[in-house]
């Protein structure tokens, strides 16, 4: 069966990127995609695809749109906030409106135009209770038993956040695989290491479950505030360093907003051929 049904012989798709964690976005509000785990699995190859850490299905639904996200391995994610930003920002100017709703299976997401080319997204309040994130029974979600007792944060996927003296010293293509795996996190999760510089200034790197070493995550920022601030590290309005540039994380009483820049990188096609191959 094929992946999708096409009107023609090609696939239409966008690349696009957040502070380089980059994504190919389908858009399938014109046509029904169904995309399997091997299709997306070699879209996500870089030598043989196009390559990304994410790709996002847009599709009609609730809101101005519902999202589908899926990691480079071709598992679902239930949550992207770089991507839901990409996508915010490429709608409202296709629509020439300043705030939307965007629905993921973290539900419904307000979007809006935070000026000087910036987007902003409420991506909704932080899980913080053991089974919401989920980990493997109950405990104390703000230091962890695991060494280094990091704190495990859900922002509609699970995280797992070491505080570390100097975040650049760390070699996340290890360690990162490692504690993704760890079994307290039945459902893998994504892995931040982060240095406190002051209390509104925090530098942090990331591996993403499913994706691995990435220059930069949005929930991963949000989760890492969000723990900054419960461990008293910070204010909960903060400033993210990450490999690819910065995201200001807002930590507010309706959730955690987070803005930054966005980038629309080009548009391509997939040939019939290639996705035949490739299904």
């Amino acid at each position: 069966m094929r992946a999708m049904e096409r009107a023609s012989d090609t696939l239409p798709f966008m690349k696009m990127h957040g502070l380089g964690n980059d994504f190919v976005v389908l858009d399938g509000r014109a046509q029904t995609m169904r995309l399997t785990p091997s299709l997306v699995r070699a879209i996500a190859d870089r030598h043989r695809g196009v390559g990304f850490d994410q790709l996002a299905l847009i599709e009609p639904g609730a809101g101005d749109a519902r999202l589908t996200f899926y990691n480079a391995d071709g598992s679902t994610a239930g949550a992207c906030g770089n991507a839901t930003r990409c996508i915010a920002r490429y709608l409202m100017d296709e629509t020439g409106r300043d705030r939307l709703t965007l629905v993921t299976e973290r539900g419904a997401l307000l979007a809006e135009d935070a000026g000087a080319g910036l987007t902003s997204v409420n991506m909704g309040q932080p899980q913080l209770a053991w089974h919401e994130i989920p980990l493997a029974r109950e405990m104390d979600t703000l230091e962890l038993p695991i060494d280094g007792a990091p704190t495990a944060t859900g922002m509609g996927n699970p995280h797992c956040t070491f505080f570390v003296e100097d975040a650049e010293a760390v070699d996340l293509t290890s360690f990162g695989p490692v504690h993704e795996h760890h079994p307290l996190y039945p459902e893998r999760t994504n892995v931040q290491v982060a240095s406190v510089i002051g209390p509104d200034h925090i530098r942090m790197r990331v591996w993403e479950r499913g994706a691995g070493l990435t220059l930069a995550s949005g929930s991963s920022s949000c989760a890492t505030a969000v723990a900054a601030a419960r461990r008293g590290l910070t204010g909960r309005k903060v400033t993210i360093e990450l490999d690819g540039g910065t995201l200001q994380v807002d930590w507010r009483e309706d959730g955690v907003w987070m803005t930054g820049g966005t980038a629309h990188v080009f548009d391509g096609s997939f040939s019939r051929a290639w996705l035949e191959a490739a299904e």
